[in-house]
């Protein structure tokens, strides 16, 4: 039952309440039927609400796309084993075959063609860090594909948010984000 499953809530009590709740980033609605009442409720009742990012901020957008990028004059077939990268491009080009195949009649009845998908997720991959291609090539899958143009939770709660007026906020920078994952070296990549 709905009422017994675990809501990842936590209660900071003082008056008025103040609420924790943690959150994943997928696609809203493969969790929304399982987020319990109390949560959502704590939204609705809140008049302020704090997110890990603000995501509905072009900067944050821009600054997280940006620190994701090699330093100037660097590729990612400079950094990668020559091996890799092959295989690497070689995956990239078979994702691109495929998408058409993967995306939905309603992505495509909103307008969402392959290639601009393709683009908007992998567009610059040359460019990009070793650990940021390895999180773009976990995402490159038919189920992660077929739910492209349906928010992450933490972006349908922010927009939820914002047309409910309520007063938002985020807990982190971008540089606090991404920082902790340029700094990891290849191996551990």
């Amino acid at each position: 039952q709905q009422s017994e499953l675990n809501s990842f809530l936590w209660t900071i009590k003082r008056d008025p309440p103040s609420y924790f709740f943690g959150t994943i980033h997928v696609p809203y609605t493969r969790v929304w039927d399982f987020i319990p009442e109390n949560s959502k409720k704590a939204f609705q009742q809140s008049h302020i609400v704090y997110f890990e990012l603000d995501l509905t901020d072009p900067y944050t957008m821009s600054a997280l796309t940006s620190c994701q990028l090699l330093p100037q004059g660097e590729n990612l077939q400079d950094v990668l084993p020559r091996d890799i990268y092959c295989r690497l491009k070689r995956h990239l080009e078979y994702i691109k075959l495929m998408m058409p195949s993967w995306m939905t009649p309603d992505q495509r009845g909103k307008g969402l063609y392959a290639d601009y998908l393709f683009n908007a997720i992998a567009g610059n991959w040359e460019r990009k860090r070793p650990v940021w291609v390895m999180l773009m090539v976990n995402s490159l899958t038919e189920v992660d594909i077929k739910s492209r143009g349906v928010p992450v939770l933490d972006l349908y709660l922010a927009q939820e948010a914002e047309r409910l007026r309520k007063q938002t906020g985020a807990v982190e920078k971008v540089e606090e984000q991404c920082h902790p994952l340029n700094g990891l070296n290849f191996s551990q990549v």
